[in-house]
């Protein structure tokens, strides 16, 4: 039987109006130790957002969701934040924020392949 390795990961979210707090499920960014796994999964459904919201800013979004995947991979690609070790990269990018990109309460699991449960959890969450 395949070893289970701890995780933990939280959903990414876009908030038009922070103030009413209504979002919509864009990623999943998943991490686990064992593994050394660090990555995170998203998409835009610009309708959808659109109908919360028809001033937010599409390129900005993406540039801030793909700041998330440099920070995940690490190394000088990822600023300053990208030094850090992989655990204090999540906790980073895991932080309670009041901006239009936020991130749920971080949840735990077990696991035997951390890239095949971020998958699946994309599917279930964001898709």
């Amino acid at each position: 039987m395949p070893e289970k390795h701890l995780f933990e990961y939280a959903v990414i979210r876009v908030v038009p109006c922070v103030e009413r707090e209504e979002f919509l499920n864009v990623g999943v960014i998943l991490y686990c130790s064992a593994q050394g796994f660090l990555q995170v999964r998203f998409a835009l459904n610009k309708e959808r957002l659109r109908a919360f919201s028809g001033t937010l800013d599409f390129d900005e979004l993406h540039a801030r969701l793909h700041a998330f995947e440099r920070i995940c991979a690490g190394r000088a690609r990822g600023g300053p934040i990208g030094q850090l070790a992989i655990a204090a990269r999540f906790r980073w990018l895991t932080a309670t924020r009041s901006t239009v990109v936020q991130t749920s309460a971080v949840h735990p699991g077990l696991c035997t392949d951390a890239n095949q449960t971020l998958e699946r959890l994309f599917d279930q969450l964001v898709k």
